[in-house]
C-alpha cells in the first residue's frame, strides 16, 4: 500500500501511505499499453545460441512514445560472456 505506482494505479496520492482494499477500490482503467522487443546477438546457424561480436551501428532516436537503451562497448563490441540481449525498444500508445 506505500508502494508509488501501486497508489497511482488506484488513483490516490503516491506520497500518502492510506489503506488500500484492493477488493472494493476502483482502479484507474489503463488508456494505453507499451510493448517491448528485446534486442539480441545470436547465431541463427548455431540454434540462436548467443554470440559475441561487434556491432557497426546503432541507429536509433528516442520520442516519449518509442525509447530504447543499449549496452554496447565504446568499440562496438559485444562481451563474449554476456547475455545475448543487449538492448530493449519499449513503445507506447493508446489502448
Amino acid at each position: 500500500e506505500r508502494v508509488p505506482d501501486i497508489r497511482r494505479f488506484y488513483g490516490l496520492d503516491p506520497a500518502t501511505d492510506s489503506k488500500i482494499d484492493f477488493i472494493e477500490d476502483k482502479y484507474v482503467y489503463p488508456n494505453k499499453h507499451v510493448m517491448a522487443a528485446r534486442i539480441t546477438a545470436e547465431n541463427p546457424d548455431d540454434a540462436f545460441r548467443p554470440t559475441s561480436g561487434r556491432i557497426e551501428r546503432v541507429r536509433f532516436q528516442s520520442s516519449p512514445s518509442c525509447w530504447g537503451y543499449f549496452s554496447v562497448g565504446a568499440s562496438g563490441n559485444i562481451h563474449e560472456f554476456a547475455d545475448s540481449q543487449f538492448g530493449h525498444i519499449f513503445a507506447s500508445g493508446p489502448t
